[in-house]
């Protein structure tokens, strides 16, 4: 009984999935000449894949300062990244006109790369800072222009074990070139629903704690490393035991 709820249960979200992505393509594809409109357009297909896809892997997510997720309100939305999960969770959690920024090896994923750059989201060369700064110099631009909020991982990849790395700088250019407050989105047990390097989705409670936002207006006068430290040890406060940093990665890079 259980493998036939298990098969029905895998078959409904896979056809929900395959239904959602085709509708999302043909709309992108009308939309092409317009980036923004397909930022915007996205939000309303991620949520309907964030959600069976959570459903499928069998994790529970909760969360608390929902408030905080305001669409009237342009903001960074800082996410800690400790699994596949986590991108699941991001697009059941996304504010409308909100454009999510990643590694440039994000278009090596089977199907779902290949729909994040139909999207209009940015992808940064993390390997060359030159192509890296003029990526997010051309964020910036679009940000103001059109209101939008971002969504980063500014560890820049996914933590092993789940604990806390350090945060990469990019994170406050862009606040600085934006203006806009960051507001920190702690992952709690993602680590554990689908381990890195592993297939097996064990599922299980995800908590999210969307905390209020932080005002970077005062970044301008501030070191880097100082502004990066205010928003790690944010996490920091807010994570358990067991995704706490290592003793060598305590503070930002």
């Amino acid at each position: 009984m259980v493998l036939v709820c298990t098969a029905l249960k895998v078959t409904a979200g896979l056809a929900v999935i395959a239904v959602v992505g085709v509708l999302q393509v043909l709309v992108l594809l009308v939309l092409l000449p317009s980036r923004t409109t397909r930022i915007r357009s996205c939000i309303v297909f991620e949520r309907l894949v964030g959600v069976p896809c959570l459903w499928l892997c069998g994790c529970h997510l909760s969360v608390a300062g929902s408030e905080h997720l305001d669409p009237r309100r342009p903001a960074i939305y800082v996410v800690n990244h400790t699994s596949l999960m986590d991108l699941f969770v991001v697009l059941r959690l996304m504010p409308y006109g909100s454009v999510g920024v990643m590694k440039k090896e994000v278009v090596r994923y089977p199907f779902f790369g290949q729909m994040y750059l139909l999207c209009g989201h940015l992808r940064l060369d993390r390997g060359h800072r030159a192509a890296a700064i003029a990526s997010m110099r051309s964020l910036s631009d679009l940000v103001r222009r059109n209101k939008l909020s971002i969504f980063i991982s500014p560890e820049g990849t996914r933590s092993p074990d789940g604990r806390l790395q350090p945060f990469k700088k990019g994170l406050v250019h862009l606040a600085l070139q934006t203006g806009l407050p960051v507001v920190p989105v702690v992952i709690h047990g993602a680590h554990r629903a689908w381990r890195k390097n592993s297939l097996s989705v064990r599922g299980g409670p995800i908590h999210v704690e969307v905390l209020p936002a932080v005002n970077t207006s005062g970044w301008s006068t501030r070191g880097t490393d100082d502004a990066l430290e205010e928003i790690h040890a944010i996490f920091r406060r807010h994570l358990p035991t067991d995704q706490q940093p290592a003793m060598a990665d305590s503070h930002p890079a």
